[in-house]
């Protein structure tokens, strides 16, 4: 359980470096910017979302600025609905009537969740503390 988590928070600081390098360079380097259009994420970590087709929801772990899972993965999903890689792909922790598990979301298939229920999956609270408003922030790791 904490090698899947070290894992996707080492991956998500990955993320956070990378993509304040590239704002950083966007202003600096015009050749830069015009070769790094990388979308802003409309979504954030913690924030409660659903799937736009399908019957499930859940809270938003690490985001990708674009697409980074395996091509396996990426053609398993059927032509006529398989997302563009150019935008974010978000992680949920998320659950369905029957189960809970890990989904990894294109941008354009999520909406907001704003129906207040419960979310029951088992890693949220290893990661995450509830806000007043429903939310969920990340807990502080503090290291010796």
């Amino acid at each position: 359980e904490n090698g899947y988590l070290t894992k996707y928070l080492a991956k998500a600081a990955i993320s956070l470096l990378n993509y304040g390098l590239n704002y950083l360079l966007s202003w600096t380097t015009p050749i830069y910017r015009q070769k790094s259009m990388i979308k802003a994420a409309k979504y954030r970590i913690g924030q409660i979302v659903k799937h736009r087709v399908y019957p499930f929801r859940g809270v938003i772990f690490d985001v990708d600025p674009e697409f980074d899972n395996s091509e396996e993965w990426y053609d398993s999903i059927p032509a006529d609905i398989r997302p563009k890689k150019d935008q974010p792909f978000y992680h949920l922790f998320a659950q369905n009537d029957e189960t809970e598990y890990v989904a990894y979301v294109s941008e354009q298939n999520l909406l907001e969740d704003a129906s207040n229920e419960p979310l029951r999956h088992p890693e949220i609270d290893e990661v995450f503390v509830k806000n007043p408003d429903g939310s969920y922030k990340t807990k502080q790791i503090y290291h010796h």
